[in-house]
């Protein structure tokens, strides 16, 4: 199933999760820039198919049943939004980082202190390197 949910499909699929309502075919089209309602559509439809979304009676679609497809499984759901898992260390980490650099006299640090301060700061920049990929794939 993983393997189809990719591309535009992948596109349409978070765009209905971050909604969290149902979404009529044009609305989709109009929000992803999609050529044509048909092209949406179809997109939908292979969703349907996949048993990942479902159909109102009005002819909009929403999420049945949210899942975890290996594209999202760095991204935790808050409400509406996809927010990736790293962001949560990245923040942390570099809060640690400036409470760290505030905390010590970089005039007079010891060798153990800039050492711990290169870990530190080594230790934020891969996790907002992380965060960054992530949000770019």
């Amino acid at each position: 199933m993983s393997n189809d949910l990719r591309g535009r499909t992948l596109e349409v699929y978070k765009h209905l999760l971050r909604k969290g309502r149902p979404v009529g075919v044009r609305e989709i089209q109009r929000a992803l820039k999609l050529k044509s309602p048909s092209l949406a559509l179809y997109h939908l439809k292979k969703l349907e198919e996949m048993g990942l979304v479902e159909k109102t009676y009005e002819g909009k679609y929403f999420v049945k049943n949210p899942v975890k497809v290996d594209v999202l499984k760095d991204f935790l759901i808050i409400g509406k939004y996809a927010v990736p898992r790293f962001l949560f260390y990245s923040v942390f980490t570099s809060s640690l980082t400036i409470f760290y650099i505030s905390s010590i006299n970089l005039g007079k640090a010891t060798l153990g202190e800039l050492l711990g301060l290169i870990i530190a700061a080594a230790t934020s920049i891969i996790f907002w390197y992380e965060t960054l990929r992530i949000l770019r794939e």
